[in-house]
């Protein structure tokens, strides 16, 4: 469903400024494959969602999305494969338009445009039964206007929009990293739930080693724009913040004074 394939890119090539953002990267996940990323600040996480979605283009190496080689496609147009969820709450949904609205421009994100009325009674209702699903009440808000919810109601929108018109590729770019304890917990729990429902294959940027532990199948470690440590499925169930430290400070001959130093647990 994802394939990186030799992938560089550097900034401000050939300035005293130039950084090598992503170094040799080979990352391949199959239908239904939920792989989260670690990494100090830096470490190219952020650059690698960019080049995944097409905010970006490397100056070397192919992206392949279902089958299909979108190296060269614009990212409006690829936007149809991919859902993504932000850092910030007021990232990826429209705030002066209603939930309604917001949800009506997501679902029809993959399909063809017509001139049928947007909203009928059967979307409408699908609208509902999916909003009920995150237990916000919600569904009983339609008619509010996005900007008014909180940020945790904002951001459980906007995961529900990337997931329900059944992407080839999810991206979550730390997307419950601005959130209070209480709702970062609410959108670890619906990400979960959200994936395995649908079954998306799906990519996700953490700081939190621990989310990062207890979601997904397979994990990467990612440090100055390299792969540096990839944990499959039959490993990963083992593993611990301890280990992973270890494991770090192993491959870089570094020694780190606590996992802070690498990322925030």
């Amino acid at each position: 469903m994802l394939k990186l394939a030799q992938i560089n890119k550097v900034f401000n090539e050939g300035t005293p400024d130039e950084k090598i953002a992503l170094d040799q990267i080979n990352l391949e996940l199959k239908a239904g494959d939920f792989v989260t990323i670690i990494g100090s600040n830096g470490a190219g996480k952020s650059t690698l969602m960019n080049m995944i979605s097409g905010a970006l283009s490397p100056d070397i190496g192919e992206v392949w999305i279902d089958g299909k080689n979108v190296t060269k496609l614009a990212e409006f147009r690829r936007s149809r494969l991919i859902g993504r969820v932000f850092q910030d709450p007021m990232a990826g949904t429209a705030p002066s338009m209603t939930i309604e609205e917001n949800l009506a421009m997501a679902y029809s994100r993959n399909k063809k445009r017509g001139l049928r009325r947007g909203v009928d009674k059967q979307r409408r209702e699908f609208f509902r039964e999916s909003l009920a699903s995150l237990h916000l009440n919600l569904e009983n808000r339609l008619n509010a206007k996005v900007g008014l919810l909180s940020g945790g109601e904002r951001q459980a929108l906007s995961l529900l929009m990337a997931t329900f018109t059944q992407p080839a590729i999810l991206l979550l770019d730390e997307h419950t990293a601005a959130l209070d304890p209480s709702r970062a917990e609410l959108i670890t729990s619906l990400t979960k739930q959200l994936v395995e429902k649908n079954r998306l294959t799906t990519l996700m940027v953490t700081h939190n080693m621990q989310q990062a532990l207890d979601l997904g199948n397979r994990l990467i470690m990612m440090d100055k724009g390299q792969i540096i440590l990839e944990v499959n499925e039959e490993t990963k169930p083992t593993l611990t913040i301890d280990k992973l430290m270890a494991e770090f400070q192993r491959i870089r001959g570094e020694k780190l004074v606590d996992d802070k130093t690498l990322l925030s647990v």
